[in-house]
């Protein structure tokens, strides 16, 4: 794996903080010229530190009115279902985010569906439905707030 250094975290800051930052203002925000500033950019994307740039979207506006975590153990902890419902969770297309966790439970699913019905037709057709799934819960989420700005700690000097 190749190593960023202190203007590559900066690229990366800029452009967590708005990936519609244009090259010119990345540039400018950095020190260096435009056209180090753009290959800096398509070398992070080319080496995969850059994984993608999407539109954040108000969900209430896809008609989605209600937004849930829902904690998932499964029966036995074993490759294949945890593999089988990771893949089934993926699928899924009220499933924003999966994480497969630490802990009492083995899966967090993010979850966003129209109403509460919604929701119960959800957990008991497309989760507790499952073989390899043991127990449920679901919370709802009130408000949410993302920082998807990862820290600046790969050239830390400590």
């Amino acid at each position: 794996m190749k190593r960023i250094d202190r203007t590559d975290e900066r690229i990366l800051s800029l452009l967590q903080k708005n990936a519609r930052t244009s090259n010119r203002d990345v540039a400018e925000a950095t020190g260096v010229s435009p056209s180090t500033a753009l290959e800096r950019t398509r070398r992070l994307e080319e080496i995969g530190v850059i994984r993608g740039y999407h539109a954040d979207v108000d969900p209430v506006h896809m008609g989605v009115n209600l937004l849930a975590l829902i904690a998932i153990r499964l029966t036995k902890h074993k490759p294949g279902g945890v593999r089988d419902f990771m893949a089934h969770a993926e699928c899924l297309k009220e499933v924003r985010e999966v994480y497969h966790v630490a802990g009492a439970d083995d899966f967090l699913l993010h979850v966003a569906v129209r109403d509460s019905e919604h929701l119960r037709r959800f957990v008991l057709e497309s989760v507790t439905a499952r073989p390899e799934v043991d127990h449920v819960e679901t919370n709802l989420i009130f408000a949410h707030e993302a920082n998807h700005a990862l820290p600046s700690l790969w050239n830390n000097d400590d």
